[in-house]
């Protein structure tokens, strides 16, 4: 079996639970998903699953559907590679990949996207520079200040925060917690945010380094009075 399961972000939301508190969610569609191809180490020089997102009608070019076609499954337009799990069955080509056969209620998983585009932003936003004063005859708000001595090295040093193209990156976020899972229309509700717009597809796999959940502590109030 594999570890990971492709989807598209849906929204977010609220959630109540029965002990009344409201959970900030994230609602994904995952999957359902096809194997189109298995990588084997002897031929592929290492191990993983090619998956598919099962989406409808897809024109594919000859590249595209030639791949499928060697496997016996429809042209899908997003595909990515997750690991297989150790000591689970090999997937196979054709194989079908569901939400409930991977995740259950209460688990974390870690969910990979892409950020929101931003454009070309300056320090201030991109970096949260702090910026200069903001009074009359400053003429140094949302500059970036100094970028390098001109005596030594008379160069900008690699990795200098400057201002530039922002978003459209890969990110991951970590231990989200399960909430919901509905089996009959492929729905996950995961709680807090999950990164990309709307409609942007994300990896969902089975947290790394999955932590437990924090037990609030209670601590005795200080008595007033003398020590």
């Amino acid at each position: 079996m594999v570890n990971g399961i492709i989807g598209k972000k849906i929204g977010m939301t609220q959630l109540f639970l029965e002990d009344g508190t409201v959970e900030p969610a994230t609602v994904l569609q995952a999957g359902p998903c096809v194997v189109v191809q298995a990588k084997r180490p002897e031929r592929d020089g290492y191990e993983a699953v090619q998956l598919g997102l099962v989406s409808g009608k897809y024109k594919a070019n000859k590249a595209i559907a030639g791949h499928h076609k060697a496997s016996n499954v429809p042209a899908t337009r997003v595909r990515r590679e997750v690991k297989r799990v150790a000591g689970g069955e090999q997937p196979k080509p054709g194989d079908s990949i569901v939400v409930a056969a991977l995740f259950n209620q209460g688990e974390r998983v870690d969910v990979i996207g892409t950020s929101k585009g931003h454009g070309f932003q300056g320090v201030v936003k991109r970096h949260h520079f702090a910026g200069g004063a903001a009074t009359h005859g400053s003429m140094f708000h949302r500059a970036p200040g100094s970028i390098g001595a001109s005596s030594y090295p008379s160069r900008v040093v690699k990795g200098m925060r400057m201002g530039g193209h922002m978003g459209v990156d890969r990110v991951t976020v970590r231990n989200l917690k399960v909430l919901r899972i509905d089996a009959d229309n492929n729905l996950m509700v995961v709680r807090g945010a999950v990164p990309g717009a709307n409609g942007g597809y994300v990896l969902i796999r089975k947290a790394i380094a999955a932590k437990p959940e924090p037990q609030p502590q209670l601590q005795e109030k200080p008595k007033k009075g003398k020590k």
